[in-house]
């Protein structure tokens, strides 16, 4: 009766910070547009991380949405995939990437994210890309963590934006354990923890950058 009732209000908290992380994400990315817009470049921004991002987004989506899982538990993923898509265009038009080519790559992410989603691509092959969230989520924090130390300038990202990712990322370390324990999601979780940490610690640190 006890365990019950432990495993009861760990559900209940789990619960809580699922509604939380998932009210958050509705403006986990507005800080960084907002950054972007105000200051007028993208400058410290990684079009590549971003996109990195993006792809590791959509086939996190598809994986719990496909297997059912509780939608408290990934609920935030579409609302995160809107707005990475506005940002990734903000930041494209800033620099200067918008053209017949990026319309291309559009349509063919449309495509894909549709199949996903939709079950023409069949869950084992999901299932494969899962485990390399893992490596292409951190890959787009590393290649984002390493822009603003090479140019030492993080004038357009918003630290707001990496405190809150980190901070999401590890609520759902715990939901995550409470709800389904899939250990391919702990681990992208966890590592996203961290990484997400020194993105925002590198970008407080270079947010004045030094003039000649």
């Amino acid at each position: 009766m006890e365990i019950a009732k432990d495993a009861s209000i760990l559900h209940f908290i789990s619960d809580v910070l699922s509604i939380i992380t998932i009210s958050t994400c509705f403006i986990l990315k507005i800080p960084q547009i907002l950054s972007i817009l105000k200051v007028k470049n993208a400058n410290g921004i990684n079009l590549v991380g971003l996109l990195m991002e993006l792809t590791s987004y959509t086939i996190m989506f598809s994986y719990n949405f496909r297997n059912r899982y509780a939608l408290l538990s990934y609920m935030e993923y579409p609302i995160i995939l809107i707005q990475e898509l506005i940002l990734i265009l903000f930041v494209m038009y800033y620099k200067s990437c918008l053209n017949v080519y990026s319309a291309v790559g559009a349509v063919v992410y449309g495509l894909a994210a549709a199949g996903l989603l939709l079950g023409t691509v069949p869950l084992g092959v999901i299932a494969f890309l899962v485990p390399l969230c893992t490596p292409i989520g951190a890959s787009s924090k590393v290649v984002q963590l390493l822009e603003i130390l090479r140019t030492k300038n993080s004038e357009s990202v918003s630290v707001l934006t990496w405190f809150i990712s980190a901070f999401t990322n590890f609520t759902r370390v715990f939901t995550i354990s409470v709800d389904s324990a899939d250990l391919t999601l702990l681990l992208n979780f966890g590592v996203n923890v961290v990484l997400s940490s020194s993105v925002m610690i590198a970008a407080y640190a270079y947010k004045h950058p030094k003039k000649d």
